[in-house]
């Protein structure tokens, strides 16, 4: 889904062409990952940035969440400046109330507005050095993390079945949150997680234990059906080359109870302060006005 055709409130020439409105201590809840996720580290940027954007005219104030099926559901009963984040496609779904949303529609779905993309999930597949795996097929007979329960575990298991590898690795019973040591221990070979590049986890990985990001290749992302994306070269310590891999967008979205004021000073606070953002932390540098 284009995030242009769920901009319902103006045009992107329109949202950064508005001048800076006043609102007296506008407040917004920004409800978007766990506190211990990346995503909401994100929400702690975004908030200080808007902050400064609008000479705290708008605050906002961060909520933990579960995550992005939350985020989406909480739209029911939120009334006033609820902003949250979400993969574009879990709107459509809400709104069509299809997979995780069926039997549980809401009138409250079809009054969801995109603001502005974020970082996109980004999938990794991680393999130390020591294992020699540098493609895909390499995998076979190597112990891999998925984790539990996130995006980045359900998706990993998909490319594995896609790629014929499902029964053909270990999948080791680690949490994620302890996928460098158990790396650096040669506990696994490998780790798969979908943080937005830069991901915290890969960069301690590359850093200590020496790792190669896999690639896909056209055809597999193709199969994937997943959104095209590049890793630079040099995000991580040892990567000579671009890694080619998969995303899911993930998008800002409030409700028609937001005012067009607050919508238009919010969305172009964000676009005007995005590369102190980037300068502070590089995975807003993967956000371009490209993904709208």
């Amino acid at each position: 889904m284009k995030l242009k055709s769920l901009l319902g409130i103006s045009s992107v020439l329109g949202l950064l062409a508005w001048s800076t409105i006043g609102h007296a201590e506008t407040r917004i809840t920004y409800k978007s990952a766990k506190s211990t996720s990346s995503y909401y580290q994100m929400g702690v940027e975004l908030s200080e940035a808007v902050k400064n954007g609008t000479n705290s005219n708008i605050t906002m104030t961060l909520e933990e969440s579960q995550g992005s099926v939350q985020n989406v559901m909480e739209v029911k009963g939120r009334t006033n400046n609820y902003v949250f984040t979400t993969p574009p496609v879990l709107i459509k779904l809400a709104q069509g109330g299809k997979a995780m949303f069926k039997d549980k529609g809401h009138p409250r779905f079809n009054e969801v507005r995109a603001l502005f993309p974020i970082p996109s999930l980004t999938m990794h597949f991680v393999m130390s050095d020591k294992s020699g795996v540098t493609d895909f097929a390499g995998m076979e007979g190597k112990t891999i993390l998925l984790g539990k329960g996130s995006f980045g575990a359900k998706e990993g298991a998909k490319y594995l079945n896609l790629f014929g590898l499902e029964g053909k690795v270990t999948l080791a019973e680690v949490e994620l949150s302890n996928a460098v040591p158990a790396l650096k221990n040669g506990q696994i070979d490998g780790f798969v997680t979908a943080g937005s590049y830069p991901a915290p986890n890969v960069i301690e990985a590359a850093a200590s234990a020496g790792v190669t990001v896999l690639s896909l290749t056209d055809d597999q992302i193709k199969a994937s059906k997943r959104t095209k994306l590049l890793i630079p070269a040099g995000t991580y310590a040892g990567q000579t080359s671009d890694v080619q891999t998969t995303s899911l967008p993930v998008v800002a979205f409030t409700t028609t109870d937001m005012s067009d004021d607050v919508a238009y000073t919010l969305t172009k606070a964000y676009w005007e302060n995005k590369k102190s953002l980037g300068a502070a932390a590089k995975w807003w540098d993967g956000v371009s006005l490209d993904m709208l």
